[in-house]
């Protein structure tokens, strides 16, 4: 069974909370959906809370990737919250390097961060 990812609006941000592990098609649909949602609204920002997610695997750790690479083309900020230490070494040891991206401990304060930055 296939579920949809929740892509929230506040103001000129989008908020996404990534509540269980995902498959690989759930993961494509979020990428898809995320990406549209971006070209809809014209968001300036984007903040992904992983803090339910314990585990990720290669593919869902590359699609992760690609959808903070595709966001920043598309003119948004990211910031990813609640990365918990496994999903920390997993993205470490598949290459994945989230330089030029924001992180923070929980959704509030990845907020804060991004309004911050969006008001730079």
């Amino acid at each position: 069974m296939n579920f949809r990812i929740p892509i929230l609006k506040l103001r000129d941000t989008l908020i996404v909370s990534i509540q269980w592990e995902l498959d690989d098609q759930t993961a494509l649909q979020f990428q898809e959906d995320l990406l549209k949602k971006l070209h809809e609204t014209s968001a300036r920002g984007v903040v992904i809370d992983l803090t339910s997610i314990d585990f990720i695997d290669s593919f869902i750790a590359k699609v992760l990737g690609d959808v903070i690479s595709m966001s920043s083309l598309m003119g948004a900020r990211v910031v990813i919250t609640g990365i918990q230490p496994a999903v920390a070494i997993t993205l470490i040891e598949l290459g994945i390097r989230l330089e030029d991206v924001m992180t923070a401990l929980d959704l509030e304060n990845g907020l804060d961060k991004l309004q911050l930055e969006l008001e730079a």
